[in-house]
């Protein structure tokens, strides 16, 4: 990692996370990065100004009514010429503060008055991370362009087990380096994304579903664009925020992800089915809404159609991924689904493993191509399952080439 000649300020908060700053910012001193660091006030009942005065060779930022040496407002001054906001840990009340546009430290006021990127990189407790209001100020974060790395999920200073540990310094680091020397490998491609469930209504009040909750295909269709991909996501309904600089199409049923999927196919150059489609529809839905009885309803379920299954024969020059969601015998599922489909790789995961079902903000998968071919991703945040997937897709498309 290079990172010479790059300005960043480093905000630190106050977690029991902290002091893993005084790593962070040694690092990217040692990668050549110049660092300002900021410490809130809650940040400095656990580690000192001095420890990373000393580290960075630059005086701490900690009051928001300092000048500094040619009397410049400090929460202006103090990114003119940064290259990336990083605030690592960041606690839930900065996180929240950030989210409603509050300023009440030098912190807060910062983030408001810069243009530059911004890198949050969370640290809680587990439940307090889960918390609605946790969840939905990160996703408003993220529909600003703010971007997340981490957390982790592990051991949790109170003893418990879950998300929320700081995510491991080479983490942020690379999220970091991505930021400031971004790779665009997959610049001139269109990339189509399928993400989250369908709805096949029974009548106008009720449908048929999944668990599926569209993370994962919200991940890959962010990762795509900020690698430089026109990128095509076909979503079903969720409750995530549309990712920046993507077009998004918007469906309920499994007809209409098939008529979208189609009408975009065809300047498709990867596409990625990451969608849990219904596998089947009733006959006749109800125009008007059933009523409550003490008799028995029986509904009448038809087979909806197989999109990938369609896709696979005239996929063309086309890389095609397909996903698997599994409760058991993963590998032999996945290689015969692969096979059935016509595809060039398929991503499987066992929705039966801890933090890798539906609705979590982690997975762990394993990725088979048609070469035979079989890698691991553990158990990580969905952003990082995605980059690893696009990887391998932008190797599967070097081979090919390579191939003739």
């Amino acid at each position: 990692m290079r990172l010479q000649g790059k300005e960043i300020v480093l905000g630190v908060t106050g977690s029991i996370a902290a002091y893993k700053a005084v790593e962070l910012l040694r690092e990217l001193v040692k990668a050549g990065a110049s660092v300002k660091v900021v410490l809130t006030q809650s940040a400095q009942r656990f580690v000192t100004p001095l420890t990373f005065a000393t580290l960075s060779r630059q005086e701490v930022m900690t009051d928001l009514f300092t000048l500094d040496y040619d009397a410049k407002i400090r929460h202006i001054a103090a990114t003119e010429g940064a290259d990336l906001l990083l605030v690592a840990p960041a606690t839930a009340n900065t996180i929240g503060k950030f989210a409603r546009g509050l300023a009440d430290d030098l912190l807060t006021n910062l983030f408001l008055a810069s243009t530059r990127p911004v890198l949050l990189a969370p640290a809680m407790d587990a439940d307090m991370f889960r918390h609605p209001a946790v969840q939905e100020n990160l996703e408003r974060l993220r529909s600003w362009g703010v971007r997340v790395v981490g957390p982790a999920e592990g051991e949790l200073a109170s003893g418990m087990w879950g998300p929320g540990r700081l995510a491991e310094i080479s983490e942020i680091l690379r999220a970091v380096t991505e930021i400031l020397q971004p790779v665009h490998d997959l610049a001139g491609e269109v990339v189509l994304v399928t993400a989250g469930p369908t709805h096949e209504p029974i009548d106008p009040v009720r449908y048929l579903t999944n668990r599926s909750s569209g993370k994962m295909g919200y991940a890959l269709a962010q990762e795509a664009a900020d690698r430089g991909a026109h990128t095509i996501l076909v979503s079903g309904p969720t409750a995530l925020a549309a990712p920046r600089g993507i077009e998004v199409i918007q469906v309920q049923t499994a007809l209409q992800m098939r008529a979208a999927i189609l009408d975009h196919l065809p300047k498709a150059t990867i596409v990625l089915k990451a969608a849990a489609v219904s596998d089947y529809r009733l006959s006749k839905p109800s125009k008007s809404k059933l009523k409550k009885s003490d008799e028995s309803h029986f509904l009448e379920l038809v087979p909806n159609p197989d999109i990938l299954r369609e896709i696979g024969p005239q996929k063309g020059a086309r890389i095609v991924v397909g996903f698997a969601a599994e409760t058991g015998d993963l590998v032999r599922h996945a290689e015969r689904k692969l096979k059935e489909k016509n595809l060039d790789l398929i991503v499987a995961n066992d929705v039966t493993w801890e933090g890798a079902g539906f609705s979590h903000d982690t997975n762990h998968v394993i990725m088979i191509d048609l070469y035979g071919e079989i890698e691991e991703v553990p158990l990580s945040p969905k952003r990082h399952v995605a980059r690893r997937i696009l990887d391998r897709v932008v190797r599967l498309q070097k081979k090919r080439e390579s191939r003739g």
